[in-house]
């Protein structure tokens, strides 16, 4: 089985689109086809192929999403303020650059630029395990970049 670490709200997020794709986006789909197939002949029938395409991805997001919410583990907000960790919010630096303050998230929460990264990123994975004042190397398709960790929250 494989564990998707979610926070709570992205779990509770995850929860509403999937009702939105289970209820109405579903009927609306429904109503397409419907209206496509009374046009006649589906072998020539563009909004019927449409709306087959459109309800075979509606589908597939609405499968991802019940595994999503299946296999959540929620990420609690880490107690452990000595290591960096799952929930752990950590501010680094990169030499003289102003130091960032990212949440470690899962990979499906993960948005570095609203700073949230997943613990599975080339940065994630060098942070996890490490301590206040360590320096860590991280591999990036730039080359080799080091960060201090500055504060564990």
């Amino acid at each position: 089985m494989t564990d998707i670490h979610l926070t709570a709200e992205g779990l509770a997020k995850i929860k509403v689109e999937l009702e939105e794709l289970r209820g109405p986006r579903r009927q609306e789909l429904a109503e397409r086809l419907r209206s496509a197939i009374q046009m006649g002949d589906l072998s020539e029938n563009a909004d019927y192929h449409k709306a087959k395409e459109d309800q075979a991805f509606l589908e597939g997001r609405i499968q991802e999403l019940e595994f999503m919410v299946r296999n959540a583990v929620i990420i609690e907000k880490s107690a452990n303020h000595d290591i960096v960790s799952i929930g752990s919010h950590v501010t680094i630096q990169e030499g003289d650059y102003p130091a960032e303050t990212y949440h470690m998230v899962g990979p499906q929460e993960a948005d570095p630029r609203n700073g949230r990264i997943s613990h599975e990123s080339p940065i994630g994975r060098a942070l996890m395990d490490h301590r206040v004042g360590e320096v860590v190397d991280v591999d990036t398709p730039e080359g080799k970049i080091k960060f201090k960790i500055l504060k564990i929250e």
